[in-house]
């Protein structure tokens, strides 16, 4: 027999906990490691003007739902004038706003409306490349004399053909580009449109540091340096080995010089603001990842590495696997350094497609379930605009339907190889980016209330039932689930700086853990599959008090839980047992 225990634990936190999180106040030392970032993909989040891509007025409009989540930081994909043949991380002026996202008096607008609302704004600065359209590379391409020439990479054609790199988003695969103006190379990591800069060259960094010093003085909080493990380059451009593309972060990452060049960043921009700053990727090891984090070091505040984000595959995943690698990378970080946590951002599919589950019985607990984990792990948790109401992927079952260009440079590479369409289509269905992408889903009325226009990605089905409208209105919901446990995390210094401890590390189906923090101790338990797993209490301590739960009830009785498919509860405890 079952028994049913404290089912009135999550409408409390609903209507209480997010009363007193509003008076929580952060440290001002430590704002970026108590704060919880929300990232807004600004294409896909609020449309005002019908053409179907979302506007900095959209943002602006839902200023007041953003703080309504509780979260203290908003982290913007680029905003900056673009060709957009990268979707914006191709920038052709990094002191102007795109014209499709609105004007810079939308932005300062939209800043002064974050900070009067508490919210911190986090600027994504793209400098390990600019766009081929950049004035500065358009003078670069123009002759070999040009004073723009070494702000890139080129190879003068007749030394021959250049040592092979690998792009990342280039059909053909091949990261040299052949420009006949001048008969030479040049070097991009990602695409043709998106020539990489040469940190080598002093001028180049100068001026990096002077456009983050524009946006610093505007006001912005923060920078995420995207792609910027790949920044340094051996300029003798060595012979790499055949793995060169299976093994890409081996040779690219963290080359000789790339330290010196985020010490100097430091010292010219970092430590002359009270600025938060993160790097896309922690390095190759975690002696690399401590390199660019530990505070004695002067380079970055927090490191935001993709082993965990990278565990889902299409087959499944082991969740012996999963809490391991969460579990090494907090025990890393336990004394020294500071972490990301996250399951999903802009260049991912959906969090709840790839770590929870897609079945309508089980998406909406699924979805708290990892919102739960997010917001209970040591480390500045990132939370992706739409996983606060459980969206899901789209899953395109034509290529047509595909914008993202890694996506179709990716079909193009299979095709020109023989390869197997059929299975690469099913890969991206799962893992592609634009599934992550897709209109935000506000209410029931027409494309989700994201545009009066056809939006530039379809909106997905499910926009009737998975929306903010309808979910603010649902007490049980995935939308205020997750602004409890935001509540929560403010009020519990544990989940923020508390020791953890993993517990059952080899159960298939339970992820479970301590935080504990001065004095304060609290329980998660996760059950990450679609049964109902009985429990032992997997702790000495008296379970005191149920602070959250993601499901109308917990059936527990002689210390032992049958814990429902993907349920996820957070207590406090006692003292020990006599």
């Amino acid at each position: 027999m079952r028994y049913f225990l404290l089912c009135t634990a999550l409408v409390f936190c609903i209507t209480g906990c997010s009363e007193k999180a509003e008076s929580t106040v952060i440290k001002d030392d430590t704002w970026w490691k108590e704060g919880i970032v929300y990232q807004i993909y600004p294409r896909s989040f609020k449309d005002t003007d019908g053409d179907g891509v979302g506007d900095l007025k959209g943002i602006i409009e839902e200023l007041d739902y953003i703080q309504s989540l509780g979260v203290t930081m908003v982290w913007l994909n680029p905003i900056y004038s673009s060709p957009n043949a990268d979707n914006g991380y191709d920038i052709s002026d990094y002191r102007s706003i795109m014209e499709e996202f609105g004007t810079m008096e939308d932005f300062d607008a939209m800043l002064k409306g974050m900070h009067d609302r508490g919210i911190r704004f986090i600027m994504d600065v793209v400098v390990n490349h600019s766009s081929d359209q950049h004035e500065w590379f358009l003078q670069s391409r123009s002759s070999r004399d040009n004073p723009y020439r070494d702000y890139y990479h080129w190879w003068p054609a007749e030394k021959g053909k250049p040592p092979y790199r690998y792009s990342l988003f280039d059909a053909a695969g091949d990261a040299w580009k052949y420009d006949s103006i001048t008969d030479a190379y040049y070097l991009h990591y990602f695409s043709q449109q998106q020539p990489d800069l040469k940190w080598e060259n002093p001028k180049v960094r100068q001026e990096v540091y002077d456009l983050m010093k524009f946006w610093a003085e505007k006001g912005v909080d923060g920078f995420r340096l995207d792609a910027f493990q790949f920044a340094a380059k051996d300029t003798t451009y060595p012979e790499f080995p055949d793995d060169l593309e299976q093994n890409f972060i081996q040779y690219y990452a963290m080359q000789p010089g790339l330290h010196d060049y985020l010490r100097e960043m430091n010292q010219e921009v970092f430590s002359k603001y009270d600025v938060m700053s993160v790097a896309e990727g922690a390095g190759r090891n975690f002696e690399e990842a401590h390199e660019l984090v530990d505070a004695d070091r002067k380079e970055l505040n927090m490191a935001y590495a993709f082993e965990g984000v990278d565990i889902a595959k299409p087959e499944g995943y082991s969740l012996a696997h999963f809490k391991e690698v969460f579990s090494r990378w907090d025990q890393e970080f336990a004394e020294k350094g500071w972490l990301s946590i996250f399951l999903a951002n802009h260049d991912q599919a959906r969090l709840v497609s790839r770590f929870g589950s897609d079945d309508p019985r089980f998406r909406a607990a699924s979805a708290k379930l990892l919102n739960t984990f997010i917001l209970s792990m040591r480390g500045t948790p990132y939370c992706y605009y739409g996983d606060e109401l459980g969206m899901t992927n789209i899953g395109f079952d034509s290529i047509s339907l595909y914008r993202d260009i890694a996506a179709l440079n990716g079909y193009e590479k299979v095709k020109l190889a023989g390869g197997d369409l059929e299975t690469y289509m099913a890969n991206l269905k799962f893992s592609s980016r634009d599934n992550g992408r897709t209109p935000m889903q506000w209410d029931t009325t027409l494309n989700a209330g994201f545009s009066s226009g056809t939006p530039w990605l379809p909106v997905n089905e499910n926009y009737k039932t998975v929306n903010v409208a309808v979910e603010k209105e649902d007490p049980s919901s995935v939308l205020n689930h997750f602004k409890a446990m935001v509540s929560l995390r403010k009020e519990s210094p544990a989940l923020v700086y508390g020791a953890y401890t993993l517990l059952l590390p080899e159960h298939e189906k339970i992820y479970a853990y301590t935080r504990e923090w001065e004095g304060q101790k609290m329980l998660v338990i996760l059950n990450f599959s679609n049964d109902i797993v009985t429990l032992p209490v997997p702790v000495e301590e008296e379970l005191e008090d149920l602070l959250l739960n993601n499901l109308p009830q917990v059936y527990y009785k002689d210390r032992v839980f049958s814990l429902e498919p993907w349920q996820a509860l957070v207590f406090t405890l006692g003292p020990l047992q006599e």
